[in-house]
């Protein structure tokens, strides 16, 4: 039987095209981009209308201003620790949100290692930042502020603009984690305008292992590798070209069908939300109820664990997840479940559904059918439910 992926999040399946365009690269045996013959110039054209491809999907009007990396990871670290390091002797003070991907939070414990500050806002049970409490946590020695456009686990997208005006005004550097969101909902970085952006190929259909980073014209950042010129002396290291090939191929698909998509995946998740609801008692919908990514659904299943849900999901080819695939494995509940005020109990049965452009309507409605009989099973051998239900106490 076909598996059922509804796990995008943890990275999308390519597209036939995409696939196509690498082949065929592969095929070509390009040259290095930095070699000064036939070969190299070959791979430099290559090289630089993928990331005038990439650069249009979130309106950069500077293509030199994308960096080619190797993930969102490397993207958000580079960003992160790139400015602090080139920042330093002006302050070692940074501000960010309590719900950061994995990558901003070890990148900003590693600096609070080195004697960095730190300034972590929380947020409304949505997962929502307040602009205004950023601006108070921003002091004379803040180099920069990080944010991310939209939560991978619950969905939320952030006020961005709204912050960004508070960080253009203080002359601070605003780094925004958008890999959930590039090719998913529209991203403008002149409309937002943020100074750095992180995003990465496999969130909208293209390869694993590459990713982008917009740096503004202008911002202050030091490399995150050392070696040599490439990348315009911002990422040393022979590009991945293979790769960025199909991201670029990848960017123009999704630039030209956002409209669709973003239609689709909403159809798909009223459909899914109003089947949660009906089939599954005792369920808790994480996000904001509006400002969210429109392909994913975070809900909470109470009184059971969301891993041994995922378990018997994947015996029926359905495949969920229970947080971000950088964060799976660990035993502790999501910080960001916590952070929204779930109680861990709740945090530990989440399930996070996302979907894309290839999802159908039957493989939401097979894989309500199969949650319903999933937690029906695990809940007949929960005696903490079969206590609260015995009281009469349970509910939607």
């Amino acid at each position: 039987m076909k598996i059922v992926n509804l796990d995008y999040i943890s990275g999308n399946p390519m597209l036939p095209e995409v696939q196509e365009a690498m082949i065929e690269a592969i095929r070509k045996n390009y040259g290095n981009p930095s070699s000064s013959h036939r070969l190299g110039d070959q791979a430099t054209e290559a090289l630089e209308l993928s990331r005038e491809k990439v650069a249009r999907l979130i309106n950069c009007v500077s293509p030199e201003e994308i960096v080619f990396t190797s993930c969102g990871t490397e993207s958000i670290n580079h960003a992160i620790r790139g400015v602090a390091f080139a920042m330093a002797d002006k302050g070692k003070h940074i501000v960010t949100s309590n719900i950061e991907h994995n990558a901003a939070l070890k990148s900003l414990k590693r600096l609070l290692k080195m004697n960095w500050r730190v300034a972590s806002v929380s947020v409304d049970e949505y997962g929502m930042v307040n602009p205004d409490d950023v601006a108070k946590a921003i002091t004379d020695k803040t180099i920069l502020v990080t944010v991310m456009h939209s939560n991978n686990e619950v969905g939320t997208i952030q006020p961005i603009k709204e912050i960004a005006c508070i960080t253009r005004e203080k002359k601070i550097p605003f780094h925004c984690d958008a890999v959930a969101s590039v090719g998913v909902v529209p991203v403008d970085v002149q409309d937002m305008d943020v100074d750095l952006l992180s995003f990465s190929a496999n969130q909208f259909n293209g390869p694993p292992g590459v990713g982008g980073l917009y740096i503004r014209k202008g911002t202050n950042i030091s490399p995150l590798l050392d070696g040599g010129g490439q990348e315009n002396n911002r990422r040393a290291g022979t590009e991945n070209l293979i790769g960025i090939i199909g991201m670029g191929v990848a960017a123009e698909i999704a630039h030209r069908e956002m409209k669709f998509r973003i239609e689709h995946a909403k159809k798909l998740k009223e459909r899914l939300i109003k089947g949660l609801r009906e089939n599954v008692s005792d369920i808790i919908i994480n996000g904001h109820p509006e400002l969210s990514l429109p392909n994913l659904v975070s809900v909470s299943v109470k009184y059971i664990e969301g891993e041994s849900i995922v378990l018997m999901l994947d015996e029926d080819n359905i495949a969920v997840s229970t947080r971000s695939a950088c964060a799976s494995g660990a035993l502790r509940a999501s910080h960001v479940l916590l952070s929204i005020g779930r109680e861990y109990a709740d945090a530990q049965g989440t399930l996070v559904i996302s979907f894309g452009r290839d999802t159908t309507e039957a493989e939401i409605d097979r894989f309500l059918e199969v949650l319903k009989k999933a937690v029906g099973f695990l809940r007949n051998m929960s005696p903490l439910y079969q206590k609260v239900n015995s009281k009469g106490v349970t509910g939607k």
